[in-house]
Protein backbone atom coordinates (compact mmCIF):
# COMPACT_ATOMS: atom_id res chain seq x y z
CA UNK A 1 0.00 0.00 0.00
CA UNK A 2 1.17 3.23 -0.87
CA UNK A 3 1.93 6.14 1.79
CA UNK A 4 -0.28 9.43 0.92
CA UNK A 5 0.86 12.47 1.73
CA UNK A 6 -1.87 13.53 4.51
CA UNK A 7 -0.40 17.58 3.94
CA UNK A 8 -1.57 17.52 -0.02
CA UNK A 9 -4.82 18.75 0.37
CA UNK A 10 -2.91 22.14 2.08
CA UNK A 11 -1.38 22.08 -1.60
CA UNK A 12 -4.65 22.72 -3.30
CA UNK A 13 -5.23 26.44 -3.83
CA UNK A 14 -8.30 27.70 -2.37
CA UNK A 15 -11.31 29.21 -4.18
CA UNK A 16 -13.20 31.89 -3.91
CA UNK A 17 -15.95 30.64 -1.74
CA UNK A 18 -19.65 30.99 -4.27
CA UNK A 19 -22.95 32.48 -3.19
CA UNK A 20 -25.59 30.92 -3.86
CA UNK A 21 -28.99 32.34 -5.47
CA UNK A 22 -32.12 31.88 -3.62
CA UNK A 23 -34.93 29.89 -4.60
CA UNK A 24 -37.32 31.76 -6.30
CA UNK A 25 -41.39 31.06 -5.63
CA UNK A 26 -41.48 30.36 -9.46
CA UNK A 27 -38.59 28.05 -9.50
CA UNK A 28 -40.55 26.35 -6.80
CA UNK A 29 -43.91 26.29 -8.96
CA UNK A 30 -42.20 24.79 -12.34
CA UNK A 31 -40.47 22.26 -10.19
CA UNK A 32 -43.56 21.18 -8.75
CA UNK A 33 -45.77 20.96 -11.97
CA UNK A 34 -42.97 18.40 -13.35
CA UNK A 35 -43.63 16.08 -10.23
CA UNK A 36 -46.45 13.25 -10.84
CA UNK A 37 -49.16 13.34 -9.08
CA UNK A 38 -49.98 9.34 -8.75
CA UNK A 39 -46.86 8.81 -7.69
CA UNK A 40 -46.28 6.68 -4.31
CA UNK A 41 -46.44 9.06 -0.87
CA UNK A 42 -42.62 8.65 1.07
CA UNK A 43 -42.09 7.97 3.94
CA UNK A 44 -43.27 10.80 5.61
CA UNK A 45 -47.07 9.97 3.47
CA UNK A 46 -47.58 12.87 1.65
CA UNK A 47 -48.10 12.92 -2.52
CA UNK A 48 -46.91 15.37 -4.34
CA UNK A 49 -50.56 16.40 -4.54
CA UNK A 50 -50.90 17.03 -1.19
CA UNK A 51 -48.08 19.20 -1.09
CA UNK A 52 -49.06 20.86 -4.85
CA UNK A 53 -52.15 22.05 -2.19
CA UNK A 54 -50.09 22.99 0.61
CA UNK A 55 -47.97 25.46 -1.79
CA UNK A 56 -50.96 26.93 -3.08
CA UNK A 57 -50.66 29.23 -0.17
CA UNK A 58 -48.46 32.15 -0.27
CA UNK A 59 -47.36 32.01 3.24
CA UNK A 60 -46.81 28.01 3.07
CA UNK A 61 -44.40 28.36 -0.31
CA UNK A 62 -42.15 30.61 0.98
CA UNK A 63 -41.96 28.62 4.52
CA UNK A 64 -40.64 26.18 2.11
CA UNK A 65 -38.55 28.08 0.01
CA UNK A 66 -36.76 29.63 2.80
CA UNK A 67 -36.30 25.60 4.75
CA UNK A 68 -34.42 25.00 0.99
CA UNK A 69 -32.71 28.37 1.32
CA UNK A 70 -31.62 28.08 5.02
CA UNK A 71 -30.14 24.40 4.36
CA UNK A 72 -28.59 25.10 1.68
CA UNK A 73 -26.81 28.41 3.20
CA UNK A 74 -25.81 26.43 6.48
CA UNK A 75 -24.62 23.69 4.01
CA UNK A 76 -27.16 21.17 5.86
CA UNK A 77 -29.42 18.70 4.01
CA UNK A 78 -31.23 17.35 6.79
CA UNK A 79 -31.00 12.97 6.40
CA UNK A 80 -34.77 12.84 6.66
CA UNK A 81 -34.76 14.59 2.97
CA UNK A 82 -32.53 12.25 1.57
CA UNK A 83 -34.67 8.68 2.22
CA UNK A 84 -36.62 6.86 -0.31
CA UNK A 85 -38.03 3.54 -0.76
CA UNK A 86 -37.79 2.22 -4.27
CA UNK A 87 -39.84 -0.75 -5.03
CA UNK A 88 -38.87 -2.54 -8.47
CA UNK A 89 -41.88 -3.69 -10.39
CA UNK A 90 -40.71 -6.58 -12.50
CA UNK A 91 -41.50 -6.58 -16.53
CA UNK A 92 -43.27 -9.53 -18.05
CA UNK A 93 -40.71 -12.49 -18.85
CA UNK A 94 -37.55 -10.54 -17.48
CA UNK A 95 -35.89 -12.83 -14.85
CA UNK A 96 -32.68 -11.09 -14.31
CA UNK A 97 -32.17 -7.78 -13.29
CA UNK A 98 -28.34 -7.57 -13.17
CA UNK A 99 -28.03 -4.39 -15.66
CA UNK A 100 -30.32 -0.93 -15.38
CA UNK A 101 -31.31 -1.24 -18.76
CA UNK A 102 -33.80 -4.04 -17.63
CA UNK A 103 -35.62 -2.01 -14.80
Amino acid sequence: MREIDIHILDKIPNKPMRSWNSFSKQELIDAMKKCNNSSAPGLDKLTWNHIKSIIRNEDCIFKLIDIANVCIGLGHWPSHFKTSTTIIIPKPNKFAYDSLKLY
